[in-house]
């Protein structure tokens, strides 16, 4: 295929060919997948589940974008660093327990209170969701970074083996 392109005056061949069907199937699965994974995150505090798993499964759904487009697209599409998610993540994940520590509870012992909000009623609100969101960024943040270090690793290797040719 790529010498046929090559043939009909292409210059520039693209090592992935597009695939308009697996494209449009890719955004609709990713939207999908990205929904349950929010929805494993909150059910995780009463049934399995949590920001581990959810993180996990988001990252998933972020590798099925890769898969059905390069690299390159992928950064256009996300613009997402992936140092600076996982060291927010982080930052969330230690800051709420060295926060309550300050306050008195011992580390690890999560707090809740509950908020009046206008169309939902009382919601209550836990300091183990907000540590939870730093765990789901932090395993997205750092599932993308190895995955995408091995694709570019990946690309790097494909690249010299072409230079030789």
């Amino acid at each position: 295929m790529k010498s046929t392109l090559k043939k009909l005056g292409y210059n520039r061949v693209h090592k992935q060919m597009n695939d308009v069907f697996l494209k449009y199937t890719a955004k609709v699965v990713f939207l999908v997948i990205i929904t349950f994974s929010i929805n494993l995150f909150f059910s995780g505090h009463y049934t399995p589940g949590g920001g581990f798993v959810g993180g996990l499964l988001a990252a998933g759904a972020i590798i099925l974008l890769l898969l059905a487009y390069d690299l390159k697209t992928l950064r256009k599409m996300l613009r997402i660093d992936d140092k600076r998610t996982i060291t927010l993540g982080l930052a969330i994940s230690f800051i709420i327990p060295i926060l309550l520590m300050f306050f008195g509870t011992p580390l690890f012992t999560h707090q809740y209170t509950y908020l009046q909000l206008p169309v939902f009623g009382e919601v209550p609100i836990h300091t183990a969701v907000i540590f939870d969101v730093g765990v789901y960024i932090t395993v997205a943040g750092t599932t993308l970074l190895i995955i995408t270090l091995l694709a570019s690793e990946q690309f790097m290797a494909e690249s010299e083996g072409a230079d030789k040719e």
